[in-house]
């Protein structure tokens, strides 16, 4: 998965091969506090509403079993196709490489690199380095080795986001560590990083400050929300700052992160999983802001999974807090469309009444972010709900709890919906999707569950967009490894081709598009730099042999950076 926040136009957020094993060795302060008694509120509110919304009846027209799957008969690697995806990743990055070695991001229509802030720390190579490594390129990663090893400094005089740093570069040299059989530049310069940013964590409640002065080695506050932590960026540190303290022994580290946990736990009502997108930096406690699963919210859910995977299934904290937030998704933000009943998520979204009291609406708005939430379903239903040791591949209802099941099915009915998206005019899925109500007029003029929000004055809306994400391929890989299906495949294949038929640029690298419904759609100069690291990876994994990298020993980080599960020394210090 990905960033937690969409990029908006034109601003910066910011076969079996094996991995190369080479010789060198991401309101004020004063806003109303979220208290358990309004979560209560709003819980009762919304099962009454949901309870009232599906009384209706809606054509299924997925599997309602969740367990119709055929394994093929040939589960290793469909080599052409990881090769496909090789070259598609040689093409987009020779043209950084040759137009902006260095820069944050890359802008391949005016071939030119920017940075986001400052001078550059390398987003885009030490993003992309460790695809190089799972790939098989050992000359493009010995030249991205020696561009961290000369050149890469962070001295840079400027605020950069703490989440986005986290994921894409403390993450990126913590897998490229590994990955190099322990070269110990990579740890060296993540050992680093993290000491510079170790001060956003100086707050009087523990949660970390929004962006991180590198050169000052001090927090910054955000200036769009001051005072204010979003939920997904500050959960969403973890398991690249565990692993850190697990490689080095210093458990400074694993408590400062591990005390932003505690934190979300205790502001939470325990009867619920569900959390708003927004925390007080002072004192700790939600404020109201909408619940989703998309911006500000994804990665929240997906790292509660993550962490009790990470650390061997030790930490029984994290596999509770999630079971609880799958049960309260499956309760409150999960609906089915009125003319195809295809599963979809919805949004909580808070408004203050004339009384001066909070009411909430439920917006049918799913990012495409979401489309992460599918594969996690499917993998934490096979890790935290099996009932035997070894689940099957594909795995047997009689396998799994009957939450297992729940969560199995739903997350097959996401990824079933997320590739309905994709059948727009260029096979791409907008950035965002609307889903039709009971009460939708316009839902009698279509077949389609979903649509994309207009535009003013004719022109395509933000929402239209195709900005190179990973989400829907990331689920697809986890679903072919726990399934063997080649429905998984096929679905990739098809996205692959369509990013080469839309995306590509003759000259050099890829952009994204400002309307996915159009085939001439105008181009958008920039090639983010999850397109290295996540979409072209998942894309490879898809096709390759499942021993490359399996899922029984590694966790991705929310930028697709693989990182080893391990045993851990320090022991978790809240339940």
């Amino acid at each position: 998965m990905d960033d937690s926040t969409p990029s908006q136009p034109d601003s910066s957020p910011l076969d079996s091969r094996r991995p190369v094993q080479p010789d060198i060795k991401k309101h004020a302060s004063s806003s109303p506090t979220f208290g358990k008694t309004a979560i209560v509120i709003l819980l009762v509110a919304v099962v009454a509403y949901m309870y009232q919304l599906r009384t209706s009846k809606v054509q299924e027209t997925v599997d309602t079993t969740g367990f119709n799957f055929t394994r093929s008969k040939d589960f290793s690697a469909d080599t052409d196709k990881a090769d496909a995806v090789i070259a598609a990743f040689k093409h987009a990055w020779a043209a950084y490489e040759r137009d902006a070695m260095g820069d944050d991001e890359y802008h391949p229509i005016s071939k030119s690199g920017s940075n986001l802030t400052g001078s550059g720390v390398g987003y885009a190579i030490i993003d992309a380095i460790d695809t190089m490594q799972v790939m098989g390129l050992q000359d493009e990663y010995i030249r991205a080795r020696e561009w961290i090893s000369s050149k890469l400094s962070f001295e840079s005089d400027g605020n950069f986001n703490t989440f986005e740093t986290t994921i894409r570069i403390l993450g990126g040299l913590l897998s490229a560590y590994h990955l190099s059989d322990e070269d110990p530049l990579f740890l060296d310069k993540a050992i680093e990083l993290a000491e510079r940013m170790m001060p956003v964590f100086n707050t009087s409640s523990g949660l970390p400050l929004a962006m991180v002065n590198l050169h000052l080695r001090k927090g910054v506050d955000d200036p769009d929300n001051p005072g204010l932590v979003s939920t997904a960026e500050a959960a969403t540190l973890q398991l690249e700052f565990r692993y850190l303290s697990f490689l080095t022994d210093n458990d400074r580290y694993w408590e400062a992160v591990e005390l932003v946990m505690r934190v979300i736990k205790a502001a939470r009502l325990p009867s619920s999983g569900l959390v708003p997108i927004f925390l007080s930096a002072k004192n700790g406690q939600f404020v109201a802001s909408d619940i989703r699963l998309g911006s500000r919210g994804d990665s929240y859910y997906e790292y509660l999974l993550k962490q009790y995977l990470q650390t061997s299934n030790s930490e029984e904290v994290y596999r509770v807090m999630y079971t609880d937030a799958m049960q309260s998704i499956h309760a409150n933000l999960i609906q089915k469309g009125p003319n195809r009943g295809l599963t979809h998520t919805v949004e909580l979204i808070p408004s203050r009444r004339s009384d001066g009291q909070i009411s909430w609406q439920l917006s049918p708005k799913q990012d495409h972010l979401v489309c992460f939430l599918g594969g996690s379903l499917m993998l934490g239903a096979t890790t935290t709900e099996s009932i035997v040791s070894s689940v099957s591949t594909p795995p047997l209802a009689s396998e799994l709890t009957e939450a297992g099941q729940k969560d199995w099915k739903l997350g097959t009915e996401l990824i079933n919906t997320c590739m309905e998206t994709h059948q727009t005019a260029t096979g791409l899925s907008p950035e965002i999707v609307y889903f039709h109500t009971q009460d939708s007029k316009e839902r009698l003029t279509t077949d389609r569950d979903w649509f994309i929000k207009e535009g003013y004055s004719g022109q395509p809306s933000y929402d239209a967009r195709y900005i190179l994400r990973p989400e829907t391929i990331e689920s697809l890989f986890i679903a072919y490894r726990l399934t063997g299906d080649d429905r998984y495949r096929e679905y990739g294949w098809k996205i692959f081709q369509s990013i080469e038929k839309y995306c590509k640029l003759e000259s050099g690298g890829y952009v994204s598009i400002l309307n996915v419904d159009d085939v001439d759609s105008e181009k958008i100069d920039k090639m983010e730099t999850f397109f290295l690291s996540e979409t072209l990876k998942y894309l490879y994994l898809l096709f390759s042999d499942p021993s490359v990298l399996p899922l029984d020993k590694y966790v991705f980080n929310t930028e697709g950076h693989p990182l080893p599960k391990f045993e851990p020394t320090t022991k978790t210090n809240f339940f």
